[in-house]
Parts: structure tokens; C-alpha cells; sequence
């Protein structure tokens, strides 16, 4: 890596930060509106440094290792989530590539199924009995939501012969613009429950776990954890944004729309978690299974005709 790679990268990562530590203030302002409340208003202007002050009241406090904890490993799964998460921001095309790898969509399917691996380990390593449920039902509905995911991608991959996010901006996706109807809505289901976010978020089950997963984190190792959830929300937001809506749009508006419906996807994540309640799990393994894979494989089975007729 070079020093202008070196200075491109560092100016990623700083910027994706920031931008995660603002949606998070975005996200709790959105709440208190939802629930007819101001919100955070008490640090700074506005409580704009409100993200700040949290981040310096948990990585200012005290690592706690709990004595049943199994060790190192306790503390390398939260820095093994936000490694991945980070990781995703490089696959996208920049002006100085990061990693260069033609077939992106592979690659986010790949980095977004390790993160899970994250969340078991942090179930596992805590010894907690609360903990362990809530990362066992995390991996299964991952793996579930998984498969759809990757149904769906296939859909203009499919399209345009390509699993590249430039390839497919560089080309339209007008000629199945019909079915978006039916793919998006799916879609953002399955980023809900990729994300474990309301109202699939099995693995933070507060009435019945606690806190799930990461019932015994504190201090930098939570917020390592809590980081890593917020970047998955944005990079997948980004990713949606860019595969199935920006490719409908001219070359010149692709940067000024694409960050207006990055925006959009992130408002429906906040949006879901204010208006739904948690979804019984049966129910939410049955509507990957049973509804959303037939919904997606019938998707891809109706894009290979179109691609023969256009």
C-alpha cells in the first residue's frame, strides 16, 4: 500500500466512523420523535456531540474479565465483528481500491456471513446461559436469511451477467424494473434479519435474554460491539441502495441519489425498530423457509426469460 493508498484508507475508515457515530445520535433522535419525546438534547448544541461523549464514557471504563469467561477469547470476538466490518467498507469501488476484486457481490456475501461468527464466539466465550441462547438463535437465523440473501443477489447478477457493483451501475437494470415491487420489500426483510435488527433481533431478546449475546460485555469490548452493528446497518444500506435503485438512474445523478437512498434504507431500519414488536422465532424461521426463498427463487426464475426476450 502506498502512502496515498495509506492517507485514502485512513480517510475511509475516519469518515465511516464518524458517520456511524452520528447515525447512531440520528437513530435516537428519530426514536424520541417516534415515541413523543425530544430525544438526546443536553450535550453540546442540539446534543450533537452526544455520540462522543458516549464513546469516551466506554472506552474510559475499566475492562472487567469475568472470571468464567473464556479468556482471550472473550475479547476477541467483539475486534473480530468490527474487523469484518470495516472490512466490507473496502470492497466497494473506490478511487483507490482496496482490495481488488472484480466479483463484489461475492465478497460482501462472504464478509457479511463471517460476522456472525463474531456473535456466536462473544455467546460462547461468556459462559452465560443467556448469552449462548441468544448467539445459537443469531447463527440460525443468519444462516436462514442467508440463503434468501443470496437469492436475491443473483437477481441482477443474473441480469447482467455480473457479480460487480460497477458493472452493474455501468449498465441498467430498467428491463426488470417490474419486479422491484416484490424485490425490494423482501429485501429489506432479509437485511432486518442479516443485521439482527427489530423486529428479527432473536439474538438481543431483552425480555427473555437480557441482553443477548452481549449480556456480559462492557467498556470498549461492547463498544467494539455495538460499532460493528451500526457499520453493518450503513454498508449494507449503501450496498442496497446501489445494487437495486441507483442502477435505475443516469451516470451524472448516481452519487446525489445513492446517498438519498442510503438515507432512505437507514430510516426503515429505524422505523422498523420503533413500530414492531419482536417477532416470535418459529415464526420468523418459518417466513425465511416457507414465504421469502420461494418468493426469491421464483425471482430469479422470471429474470432468465427476460434476459432471453431483451
Amino acid at each position: 500500500v502506498g502512502g496515498a493508498e495509506f492517507i485514502y484508507l485512513l480517510f475511509l475508515f475516519v469518515s465511516v466512523l464518524l458517520s456511524m457515530s452520528f447515525f447512531t445520535l440520528l437513530e435516537r433522535k428519530l426514536l424520541g420523535y417516534f415515541q413523543d419525546r425530544k430525544g438526546p438534547g443536553k450535550v453540546g448544541l442540539a446534543g450533537i456531540p452526544q455520540p462522543f461523549a458516549d464513546a469516551l464514557k466506554l472506552y474510559s471504563k475499566e475492562p472487567v474479565v469475568l472470571w468464567h469467561a473464556n479468556g482471550w477469547m472473550f475479547f476477541l470476538a467483539p475486534l473480530f465483528s468490527l474487523v469484518v466490518s470495516l472490512s466490507l467498507w473496502c470492497l466497494y469501488p473506490h478511487v483507490y481500491p482496496m482490495i481488488i476484486f472484480k466479483n463484489t457481490l461475492l465478497g460482501v456475501l462472504v464478509l457479511s456471513s463471517l460476522s456472525v461468527y463474531g456473535v456466536f464466539v462473544a455467546g460462547w466465550a461468556s459462559n452465560s446461559k443467556y448469552a449462548l441462547l441468544g448467539s445459537v438463535r443469531s447463527v440460525a437465523s443468519t444462516i436462514s436469511y442467508e440463503v434468501v440473501m443470496t437469492v436475491l443477489v443473483l437477481v441482477p447478477a443474473v441480469y447482467h451477467s455480473n457479480f460487480g457493483v460497477s458493472a452493474i451501475l455501468r449498465n441498467s437494470f430498467i428491463a426488470p424494473v417490474v419486479m422491484l415491487p416484490v424485490l425490494l420489500p423482501v429485501w429489506v426483510v432479509v437485511l432486518l434479519a442479516e443485521t439482527n435488527r427489530a423486529p428479527f433481533d432473536m439474538s438481543e431478546g431483552e425480555s427473555e435474554l437480557v441482553s443477548g449475546f452481549n449480556v456480559e460485555y462492557g467498556g470498549y469490548a461492547f463498544a467494539f460491539i455495538f460499532m460493528a452493528e451500526y457499520l453493518n446497518i450503513l454498508v449494507m444500506s449503501v450496498f442496497s441502495s446501489y445494487l437495486f435503485v441507483v442502477s435505475l438512474f443516469p451516470c451524472w445523478l448516481v452519487n446525489l441519489v445513492g446517498v438519498f437512498f442510503t438515507g432512505c434504507f437507514c430510516f426503515i431500519f429505524v422505523w422498523a425498530r420503533a413500530s414492531l414488536p419482536r417477532m416470535r422465532y418459529d415464526k420468523l424461521m418459518s417466513l425465511s423457509w416457507k414465504t421469502l426463498l420461494p418468493l426469491a427463487l421464483g425471482l430469479v426464475f422470471i429474470v432468465v426469460p427476460v434476459i432471453l426476450i431483451f
